[in-house]
């Protein structure tokens, strides 16, 4: 059964997983905020992503540990930074802007449908058959049946008079594409010029670049080796959309593998596998995932090459979104801090000191923000023999809470014994005591927040000490002693 993105997001609001940012005031577009199991579930990705990289490296085509190291830089730096790695000079999208509606438009996200040599239509890319043929019949034009779609990119400024821009009422308002620049500006102290002026930081690769050295110094690791750093990035996107999926305010994980320029492709070949694996790992299905490379038009000149994991989300069926990239940088990034800050980024062979290189860099390149939406488009499920009609199939390592304890009455010994089990299972996993309401609610609000396993405590748990387990995706129940309950969510959730 197709998902529909609007039962998607009507789920996080009401079940608290994520809340359009400032939402009392109106909103602000772009931005989001993360509620109590939104909160857990992006914690729960996070910590993976972070167990995997730096506390259990991957195992390396040796056959020994990789050496991965932690960071957290800071959000604000030195505006330098971002003039020599090319973002406050090149960090840019072609952008159009409507006459008419006072709306602006990335270039590259318009297609234009051909009605006739004197009326074309601007689209968003992601518009389907039936909206663009609901935009046709307002404007009262007759469309070609296959809807045949041309980037704008592909269309030479003179014949913008004949198109109608996607929100016009009127056809040649769309004016020529300019450069707009995505960096978040502020200023550093109590005056405002461009003396002070700073970036919030585009993305979180430069400070692990601009940190290489500090590293290399401060500890023992030795090329091959990586940095990881989890972080919040902003990007002033014009056209924010698609839920969290592209947004002003986001989290990263990235990780920069410096290695010897020699060994630069094997290692490029070995992240493309392991990343690959890790999200299948989490929980994501084969089927819904593709791994696309990119061509040499959208290849930035210095790349070596880029892959894509690119996950089908509702919005881009039959067509997928990225949620990771992999990118061979070669040594560009270093190089241009080398030269920017004039501090030598060469890596000296401690076993040959004639050896002396630049280290090339492979960039495994993650959304944490868009791996939390993948998660909830993967795991939402329609069920109509259940309550609740839905239920999040999430792996019991990713899922928010990992079991309830609820009680069949809200009185007598029933939650006194379930308070009980509570406070000590929550010594070891995220527990959800859940009193009120029936039970059968009670069951339908864990299944629409993904709890993998439900205990009940009844007037049986009274007289003989067992409980019922209900097991989230098939419904089954049975019944296991309440002493043994923790050693049963070790064997399920731990293996």
């Amino acid at each position: 059964m197709t998902k529909d993105m609007k039962d998607i997001v009507a789920l996080c609001k009401r079940r608290g997983f994520i809340f359009q940012a400032s939402e009392i005031y109106g909103g602000i577009n772009g931005f989001w905020d993360y509620g109590p199991l939104g909160t857990e579930l992006k914690n729960n990705l996070r910590d993976a992503w972070w167990r995997d990289m730096v506390i259990t490296p991957p195992i390396g085509p040796d056959g020994t540990p990789l050496e991965i190291v932690g960071l957290d830089s800071a959000i604000i730096q030195n505006p330098n930074v971002w003039v020599s790695s090319g973002h406050v000079g090149g960090f840019t999208d072609p952008m159009v802007d409507c006459q008419e509606t006072k709306k602006r438009y990335r270039e590259d996200h318009l297609h234009v449908i051909k009605a006739s040599d004197d009326e074309w239509v601007a689209v968003h890319e992601e518009a389907e058959d039936s909206e663009i043929e609901k935009r046709f019949k307002k404007l009262n034009i007759k469309h070609a049946e296959d809807l045949e779609r041309t980037p704008l990119t592909d269309i030479a400024l003179s014949d913008y008079s004949k198109i109608y821009a996607p929100d016009a009422k009127e056809k040649g308002t769309l004016l020529e594409p300019k450069a707009f620049n995505l960096m978040f500006e502020t200023y550093i102290g109590a005056t405002q010029s461009d003396d002070n002026k700073a970036y919030l930081r585009g993305e979180t690769a430069q400070g692990i670049f601009i940190n290489y050295k500090n590293v290399l110094d401060s500890t023992r690791v030795r090329v091959p080796f990586g940095i990881a750093q989890i972080g919040k990035a902003f990007r002033n996107e014009v056209n924010p959309r698609n839920f969290i999926f592209r947004s002003r305010e986001f989290e990263q994980m990235e990780m920069e593998w410096f290695c010897d320029p020699e060994d630069a492709p094997q290692w490029f070949e070995f992240w493309k596998e392991e990343r690959q694996r890790w999200w299948k790992s989490v929980g994501l299905k084969d089927k819904d995932m593709i791994f696309r490379e990119h061509g040499q038009d959208e290849l930035v000149f210095y790349s070596q090459g880029t892959f894509d994991i690119e996950y089908q989300f509702p919005f881009t069926a039959p067509g997928y979104g990225e949620l990771e990239g992999v990118a061979y940088r070669t040594n560009y990034d270093l190089t241009q801090h080398q030269e920017g800050s004039k501090t030598k980024m060469e890596y000296i062979d401690p076993m040959d000191p004639k050896n002396r290189y630049i280290p090339h860099v492979i960039e495994p390149a993650a959304g944490l923000t868009r791996g939390v939406l993948a998660l909830l488009c993967d795991a939402y499920t329609v069920d109509e023999n259940r309550p609740s009609g839905v239920f999040l199939d999430f792996t019991p390592a990713m899922a928010p809470k990992k079991a309830a304890i609820l009680p069949l009455t809200a009185k007598g010994e029933h939650p006194e014994i379930a308070t009980k089990l509570y406070l000590e299972l929550r010594k070891h996993y995220a527990i959800d005591l859940d009193i009120k309401q029936n039970i059968g609610k009670r069951y339908a609000r864990q299944d629409e927040i993904g709890t993998p396993y439900c205990f009940t405590i009844d007037d049986d748990t009274v007289a003989n000490g067992t409980v019922t387990v209900r097991e989230r995706n098939t419904m089954a129940q049975e019944r296991i002693h309440i002493d043994k309950v923790l050693d049963y969510l070790r064997e399920k959730i731990d293996g």
